[in-house]
């Protein structure tokens, strides 16, 4: 009987949809390699392995076999893709053509040496990153420079704005993943793409209002208000656009500060000062790489430091998602002096999502964790904190937490869009 290696569902999956992955067609207890393999749009490569062992009746399902080691151990039956690792140094996953899927291939090998077994069987599987019937709108108004993800349907569908961090440019990745659960999600930029300022000098709070109003002008977004998804500085930003701007009824804010960290904050007459940092605060790592989390100027005076952005004034509930390995900052310690601020005003406790072993970039399920990269500010790589298998397990509760609180707190009736293609 021939080996084969099945995965379902066949052929193609959402990227944040788990898959069942089985072999068949074994000898009896026979040890194998399974291996996987990434080409990302650079040409990098991730790769990761694990050594199985087939039941008795030769065959190997990973949702109920353990791997007995490699990239991981233990019972993992998506660890060949949350645990990839790239081929060059101080890489970091990302999807750029939302268009187009990551192709995933996986090998089985015969025995337990991951480059010297002859192959047993292969499969190759499509992640996509657009749902079946998810439509993809760019969007040239105004200053607004965005792209515009809306699910299959007559909608109205209630509305996400999706905000990343330092480095500029447009990503559509985490937006257009959105969108496959019901939500309309506009990915927005706001420095380093097309005719935008080249660096980000000063947060002036006009332009994400004309975003704002921009969704809710839209005819497939249901108002009165919409939500904020942020991460990084882009979770600041949603904070910001929550303490100023009507029309916001739910802000997540993945590793934010709640402070203006390097740059003044101008919304009309009100001009934030930024908390500042001071580089000589840098470590070296026992890896040898740059560790920036406490480079940071010190939030004198707690909660009612004048850098801190005015999260009492948001109108709707904020969910905090906190890594408590984040090296980018100490952003447990920033959430408790945001819990802190809205408990001298007289607010409701947030809800608070709190990671160990967890570090800075918090992405969509299966995304290979990014121990280090390149920093815009120190030019050099620098470490983001986490241990793999936390922070992989908190990106998979993050994103259905994530998800859920949109729904409650949007609109309870969307409908959600089948991964499946």
């Amino acid at each position: 009987m021939a080996t084969t290696l099945s995965v379902e569902p066949a052929g193609r999956s959402c990227w944040d949809e788990p898959l069942s992955i089985a072999v068949r067609g074994l000898a009896p207890e026979q040890p194998v390699t399974l291996r996987s393999v990434l080409r990302d749009e650079k040409g990098a490569l991730f790769r990761a392995h694990a050594r199985y062992r087939a039941d008795s009746h030769g065959e190997l399902d990973l949702a109920r076999a353990p791997a007995l080691g490699g990239s991981f151990s233990g019972l993992e039956p998506m660890g060949l893709l949350w645990t990839m690792e790239p081929d060059r140094p101080f890489w970091r996953l990302i999807k750029r053509d939302v268009q187009t899927p990551f192709v995933v291939e996986l090998e089985v090998l015969d025995g337990h040496e991951p480059d010297g077994g002859q192959r047993l069987a292969r499969a190759v599987h499509e992640r996509h990153f657009m749902a079946p019937g998810v439509r993809r709108v760019p969007v040239r108004e105004g200053r607004v420079r965005a792209t515009l993800f809306l699910p299959p349907g007559q909608g109205p569908f209630p509305g996400i704005i999706d905000v990343y961090g330092v480095g500029g440019g447009l990503l559509e990745y985490r937006a257009s993943l959105v969108a496959g659960h019901g939500f309309a999600t506009l990915a927005l930029a706001f420095y380093g793409f097309e005719d935008l300022p080249k660096e980000l000098n000063v947060i002036e709070v006009d332009y994400f209002q004309e975003a704002v109003r921009y969704m809710l002008r839209h005819p497939k977004v249901k108002g009165p208000d919409i939500g904020l998804l942020g991460l990084s500085l882009g979770a600041d930003i949603c904070l910001i656009m929550a303490s100023f701007l009507k029309n916001v009824s739910a802000t997540v804010s993945i590793n934010g500060s709640a402070f203006s960290g390097n740059r003044h904050i101008k919304y009309k007459q009100t001009m934030i000062p930024p908390l500042g940092h001071d580089l000589r605060r840098m470590k070296v790592a026992f890896s040898g790489i740059l560790d920036i989390v406490d480079i940071r100027n010190d939030a004198v005076g707690g909660c009612e430091n004048p850098s801190m952005i005015p999260i009492e004034k948001a109108k709707g509930p904020i969910l905090f998602v906190a890594g408590q390995d984040d090296h980018c900052w100490r952003s447990e310690l920033y959430t408790q002096i945001a819990l802190d601020r809205l408990q001298a005003h007289g607010k409701e406790r947030p809800q608070v999502l709190s990671y160990p072993g967890t570090g800075h970039y918090i992405e969509p399920p299966y995304f290979p964790m990014c121990p280090a990269s390149l920093h815009k500010i120190v030019n050099e790589a620098v470490i983001w904190g986490g241990e793999v298998k936390a922070h992989s397990k908190a990106q998979i509760d993050a994103w259905k937490q994530i998800l859920f609180f949109f729904g409650k707190h949007l609109d309870s009736t969307h409908s959600r869009a089948s991964c499946r293609l």
